[in-house]
């Protein structure tokens, strides 16, 4: 189950992708999501009212009625299987889909100090722009008691049977991801039993690990740096490697951290 993610590439890089049909960006201004947890909110790419839009939405899709018995809250759905269901079928038509842009993914498996906490998994070690097929919709609910019943714009992501890189960590499942324009626009817009096609998991080795997004060459290179977050055990980006130097590590929340020291060009 993917239940945290990254985007940190500028939303012109999604824009870019759309040779097509660029969407329209209703987004604001974008920062780096080094950290997308449930709940949160994040840019889909999706077909609005007006045409393709990029928008924010809240990830977690309503949960189905016979789970929330008794309880006061919606926390919502992250990750989608069984399109089947009858609680997903009425949004399976093209104006309730929608692809996710991340540059890399979390499953929780065992670092290399034995203690378990998120592996990272990205398109290539230069965390390359990918999507995540879901669906979205506009629901009233309560997501958190404080906060009341509140009109959101909600997604989640549909997963499938995982990749050997992602069933080494993670056995049961990994997010559905499209890496060419072809595959997205298909998504957005093919018939539901063409586009359902497309729930498969990547081929093996399309993937690989890489540290969490916050490990990267700070913005001066001649200063140290101790990114929050860490490599989980894995190497660092090859811009990383090729100037600095591990000189430290500990265990964080999000897993291995690595220290580094760098020097200028």
């Amino acid at each position: 189950m993917c239940n945290l993610y990254s985007m940190t590439r500028p939303q012109d890089a999604v824009r870019g992708f759309f040779t097509r049909t660029p969407p329209a960006d209703r987004l604001g201004n974008l920062p780096p999501l080094f950290e997308v947890f449930p709940d949160y909110a994040a840019p889909v790419v999706r077909n609005g009212a007006e045409g393709r839009e990029m928008a924010p939405a809240r990830w977690g899709m309503p949960t189905l009625p016979r789970h929330l018995a008794g309880k006061a809250r919606d926390p919502g759905v992250t990750n989608i299987r069984q399109t089947g269901s009858p609680h997903w079928r009425p949004w399976l038509g093209t104006a309730h889909r929608c692809v996710v842009p991340f540059t890399a993914f979390a499953e929780t498996g065992t670092l290399t100090d034995g203690r378990r906490g998120p592996v990272w998994f990205a398109l290539g070690e230069e965390l390359p722009l990918g999507f995540f097929a879901g669906l979205w919709t506009r629901w009233t609910s309560v997501r958190k008691v404080k906060e009341g019943a509140v009109t959101a714009d909600l997604f989640g992501i549909l997963t499938t049977a995982p990749s050997a890189e992602v069933a080494a960590v993670h056995p049961k499942a990994m997010p559905v991801i499209l890496t060419r324009e072809d595959e997205v626009e298909r998504w957005l817009t093919a018939p539901a039993p063409e586009a359902l096609r497309l729930q498969r998991p990547l081929p093996d080795g399309a993937l690989t690990l890489v540290p969490p997004p916050g490990a990267a060459v700070p913005p001066d290179p001649g200063a140290p740096v101790a990114p929050d977050g860490g490599d989980g055990g894995v190497k660092a980006p090859r811009a990383l490697r090729d100037r600095c130097k591990p000189i430290d590590n500990k265990v964080s929340r999000r897993g291995l951290a690595m220290t580094y020291s760098c020097v200028r060009d």
